[in-house]
């Protein structure tokens, strides 16, 4: 008898541990009090709001919610914000120094889906480096409902390169990554193949990154992408750097820009008509930043443990190296990167400014410098920096995100009934933007992680 009660009792031990954060939250009721509440759809913040959450969802929000049963927190100073939302990463394939296919395994993914959610970010969207493994045995779409901890993730798969060109780094080794289909008749195969797995986007990269040695996707190729992937209803992203390439995308039916034109400033005529094909522009400043602040004064935030706890082992010490630091400051090198970033700067302000739809993406995780959580942070700054307002870079990382990434419906805003992903911070980001960083906890479908 008592070996029975003893089995039992570890029973119910083992399935309390094994419960999802969905699972621990049912039919718990929380109110959260007195807050400076952005909800990431309004333009102004609620001040001194309630935010009542039930079963992991948003059941009220707005000022005195009263509920007997609800257990009562106080967030008097605080503010809350929308759980952010990274529409532009690469999970899985970087490990210490090295950024590898041979990283892509289920305990590095999961890893640094936990190293997203401490940081605020609860969403992100992995762009064409991930791999078969992903897709088995459930493992995404354990990931996608937010049954495992860590934040959520949507997959573009493996992405399409032109034969010979980029991308040629190698993460992107393996029969399953990256496809270099070139004709009709191959493109037609090789999205019917990606399209068996749950992909959300296609990806797809065009440009050589300014190295006339290396080929260009050919125009004819990315078109017939874009075709294949309407008849199963997706949208396309591609890198790209070089004004004429995005001129000719939009014209072709490109969806998300998934980089900033670099090369040049904008024209009024590319804008019209990114406007009228209703393209999203993701500008991922910091991977220009990163490019180049290195090899000058080191910057402000180098040693703040924020940005020093987002790197993977020996990444830090290899940043203050010499050697890194005078590769970074071969002239033509860091001429060409600085000119890029300030065009960068100038481009997504004036598409903000015309009303396109601007979104949070950093390329964290493609490169061991882009650091994963803290890249996000700092992407808000440098989108204010370019000229937004600490509301619109929110929005860009919340309800803007949510839009490219066709999730609206239950992320992206702290509304009723929406799943109550959320930020408390210990300071107003409106005052100051930087103040994303001040996370005092982070919610997922109303469950408290452990940062």
């Amino acid at each position: 008898m008592i070996q029975s009660i003893f089995r039992l009792a570890i029973a119910v031990v083992l399935l309390a541990s094994c419960q999802t954060p969905d699972e621990k939250q049912k039919d718990q009721t929380i109110l959260f009090k007195n807050a400076t509440i952005i909800t990431g759809s309004d333009d102004t913040p609620l001040v001194n709001a309630d935010l009542l959450v039930k079963n992991g969802r948003i059941e009220a929000i707005g000022e005195k919610i009263e509920n007997e049963q609800a257990e009562a927190v106080d967030l008097t100073g605080k503010t809350i914000i929308p759980g952010l939302i990274s529409s532009h990463v690469h999970v899985g394939t970087l490990k210490g120094r090295e950024n590898s296919a041979a990283n892509f395994t289920r305990g590095n993914v999961l890893r640094q889906l936990q190293h997203y959610s401490k940081y605020g970010i609860l969403m992100v969207q992995s762009l064409g480096t991930d791999r078969k493994l992903l897709f088995e045995n459930g493992l995404f779409d354990s990931i996608r409902n937010g049954e495992l901890e860590g934040a959520r993730m949507l997959s573009a798969g493996w992405g399409f390169g032109a034969a010979n060109g980029a991308p040629g780094f190698p993460e992107h080794e393996g029969e399953d990554n990256i496809s270099r289909a070139e004709t009709p008749e191959e493109v037609k195969a090789a999205v019917d193949q990606l399209t068996r797995y749950p992909v959300s986007i296609l990806k797809i990269w065009v440009d050589n990154g300014g190295d006339p040695a290396t080929p260009k996707m050919k125009e004819t190729t990315y078109r017939a992408i874009i075709e294949e992937a309407a008849k199963h209803n997706l949208p396309v992203a591609s890198h790209l750097y070089f004004l004429a390439d995005a001129r000719q995308l939009a014209s072709d039916g490109i969806a998300v820009f998934a980089h900033s034109v670099r090369d040049k400033e904008l024209d009024d005529t590319t804008i019209q008509l990114m406007k009228e094909k209703k393209i999203a522009y993701i500008p991922t400043l910091t991977l220009d930043e990163f490019a180049y602040v290195y090899g000058e004064q080191q910057p402000s935030w180098i040693n703040d443990p924020f940005f020093k706890s987002s790197l993977e082992p020996g990444v830090y010490e290899y940043i203050l190296s010499e050697d890194f630091k005078r590769s970074q400051q071969d002239p033509g090198r860091m001429e060409r990167n600085r000119h890029a970033f300030e065009t960068a700067l100038k481009n997504v302000k004036k598409l903000r400014d015309a009303g396109i739809v601007v979104g949070m993406g950093t390329d964290s995780g493609a490169q061991p410098v882009r650091a994963q959580g803290f890249a996000e942070h700092r992407e808000l700054e440098l989108l204010v920096k370019a000229g937004l307002t600490p509301m619109q870079a929110i929005q860009a990382a919340t309800i803007h995100n949510a839009q490219i990434l066709r999730i609206e419906k239950d992320f992206g805003s702290l509304q009723k009934g929406k799943i109550a992903d959320f930020v408390v911070l210990d300071a107003d980001p409106l005052e100051n933007i930087s103040n994303t960083r001040q996370i005092l906890a982070v919610y997922k479908a109303g469950t408290k992680l452990s940062l």
